[in-house]
């Protein structure tokens, strides 16, 4: 945020063999050999026109659709996303020293087909652009000890979804690449918190990992036989599935087992209402929207986010809070009665807390010692003043992550690793009513579904999703997570399509972003969890005035509808209903008050 506004914050085979057939027969003297070696012909892949969904195959990020296809009711629908090219692949045995045609139908922009592992030359073929169904066809030899070839199909990154249907392998058959595991047996719960389940099965034999399913959809994949899932939404039923795979693919789902998590204490919440109202206030600086006193600000307001303490150098760690002078805020009220306005605030039930960070506040806790003096600042602030908690807000250049830190869930990069350990210091310091939030910009979160770090190969930005690390190792602790949903460029939303700011569409499709989970960087087996629904408010600007991507009231009324109701949705379909969305977090107190509590107003008469 910048001082005036402060806000918070890219032919058939069996055509072919008849004709070459035809051809061998012309030939004196062939035609017994070649009728025989002709009839040992087959199309050695499996499930090649989809028909019965992805078995067989094993794809990054595909599903199966059916429109278009090719022929037959289905063909696959694959979509590229950050560093991950949608590839689907699947293992096919084939005869030592032999010929093999490999062929597909195909539509979309830059699809390839292709066969690796061939003990020769391996092949592709591809297509840069087809508007309409394009026939694929490449040939391969296999080498003198080959006895199975990976096939695959894939495309382009960033460049949409691509189509396939009908692959086959043709060549002499007869050779095995053995079957799929047995479904897994033994599926039970071994524990269960307010947020996770515990589960353990029995090994298959034969299989080389296992997929953990949630409601259906793939979570989590384990190299063993137990597996925690994280980011459960407490007193709710879940249905779990496990599968085994190996080279041949993966087997059917395991029976299911439900298990429902625990209510928890007070649900994480801090004590705040079912529906809270957010907003940072401008405590330490002035600007065009005015000085506001803490006890002027209306009861509505059910946490206060004093902006900002901020560091004495970027590497320090060492926070301070000064509060806005008498020359640039004429109005500003004394320390004493800023704490007597703190206290009343807390006796009415209003948390206040201590926003670290801001556009200008650039924290990087790059060492121990500056991580170590991050907690006895930001304590001495929390003590000096009798604050209920603290506000992350790091933006900027303060969290990135070096080029090799590629696991969100289990991060390397020394600012990353040092801000997760300060903050859960200073919970287990205060206890369970400490209250944690985090404002995160889109770039840092929901841009992780399409780029995180510097990706696969280089290049990119090394920001790209750094505070997804941070969120998932605090889940258990976070009170609060207000994405800044302003400021923001186009994302990427669980549809595949690009959401700009401006309408409820944004809000909600980075919303429900968050309250479904999505995999990082496209990687089908590394999900970010989603998060419970009270620990989720939607960060909107107050005003015009208070930065890019504010929308009229009518726009908030639509997005809260969508989310808790499923009504007045729009163009994105949600993947669920979430009533218990805790609320809205605004930039600022200060602007709503000069566009005469605008935004207050239109939070107290939905949520009443």
């Amino acid at each position: 945020m910048d001082r005036a506004r402060r806000a918070h914050g890219a032919i058939r085979p069996r055509s072919v063999l008849a004709l070459l057939t035809a051809a061998l027969l012309a030939v004196p003297g062939l035609t017994a050999l070649s009728s025989a070696a002709r009839a040992a012909d087959a199309d050695v892949s499996r499930n090649g026109g989809f028909e019965s969904g992805l078995t067989g195959w094993t794809c990054t990020a595909g599903t199966t659709v059916n429109s278009p296809v090719h022929s037959g009711d289905h063909a696959l629908q694959a979509t590229p996303a950050g560093s991950d090219n949608a590839q689907c692949a699947q293992t096919v045995a084939v005869q030592p020293d032999s010929q093999y045609t490999l062929s597909g139908y195909v539509r979309g922009s830059y699809v390839y087909l292709g066969a690796s592992g061939t003990g020769t030359t391996d092949v592709s073929a591809w297509t840069q652009s087809a508007p309409d169904w394009q026939k694929l066809t490449t040939t391969f030899r296999t080498g003198a000890t080959t006895t199975k070839v990976t096939i695959h199909t894939h495309g382009w990154y960033g460049t949409g979804a691509y189509y396939a249907d009908d692959i086959s392998v043709v060549g002499p058959g007869g050779g095995t690449t053995g079957q799929p595991p047995a479904p897994p047996t033994g599926l039970r719960a071994t524990s269960v918190t307010s947020s996770s389940v515990g589960l353990s099965w029995s090994a298959v034999t034969g299989a080389t990992s296992y997929a953990v399913y949630r409601d259906g959809v793939r979570v989590q994949t384990e190299n063993g036989t137990s597996a925690t899932v994280t980011g459960l939404t407490a007193s709710t039923a879940y249905g779990f599935q496990v599968t085994a795979s190996n080279d041949a693919g993966e087997s059917a789902k395991s029976a299911v087992v439900t298990a429902t998590t625990g209510t928890g204490t007070d649900g994480g919440s801090g004590g705040l209402p079912a529906h809270a109202l957010v907003g940072y206030l401008h405590a330490s600086f002035a600007n065009g929207s005015g000085y506001t006193r803490l006890a002027d600000v209306p009861d509505s307001w059910d946490v206060i986010d004093l902006a900002f303490g901020e560091p004495t150098s970027t590497t320090s760690g060492d926070i301070r809070f000064n509060r806005c002078p008498v020359t640039a805020c004429p109005n500003v009220e004394s320390d004493a009665d800023f704490k007597a306005a703190i206290k009343a605030k807390q006796a009415a039930g209003k948390k206040v807390l201590i926003s670290i960070g801001g556009q200008n506040g650039q924290v990087q806790l790059t060492t121990t010692a500056a991580r170590d003096a991050f907690v006895s600042s930001v304590s001495k602030i929390i003590d000096g003043y009798g604050l209920d908690g603290l506000d992350i807000d790091f933006e900027g250049h303060s969290l990135s992550l070096n080029a090799n830190d590629t696991d969100f869930k289990n991060p390397t990069t020394p600012v990353i690793v040092n801000l997760i350990s300060a903050l859960k210091t200073l919970k287990a310091r205060y206890g369970s009513k400490f209250v944690l939030s985090m404002a995160p910009e889109t770039f840092f979160v929901q841009n992780g579904y399409q780029y995180y770090g510097t990706g696969k190969w280089g290049g990119q930005d090394p920001r790209c999703g750094a505070y997804l690390p941070v969120i998932h190792a605090l889940r258990d602790d976070l009170t609060l997570l207000h994405v800044q949903d302003y400021n923001s460029g186009p994302i990427m939303g669980l549809d595949n399509q690009y959401h700009s700011m401006g309408g409820a569409d944004f809000h909600i499709a980075m919303t429900d972003m968050l309250l479904t989970g999505f995999p990082v960087a496209g990687d089908a087996d590394n999900v970010f969890p989603p998060l419970r629904p009270d620990q989720v408010a939607i960060g909107m600007p107050a005003s015009t005035n208070a930065g890019n991507g504010h929308v009229s009231p009518s726009e908030v009324t639509r997005t809260l509808d969508c989310l808790t109701k499923r009504t007045n949705c729009g163009s994105y379909a949600t993947h669920g209903t979430w009533p218990a969305l805790r609320g809205l977090m605004t930039w600022s107190v200060n602007w709503d008050r000069y566009s005469n509590w605008e935004f207050q107003r239109n939070f107290d008469s939905y949520f009443g």
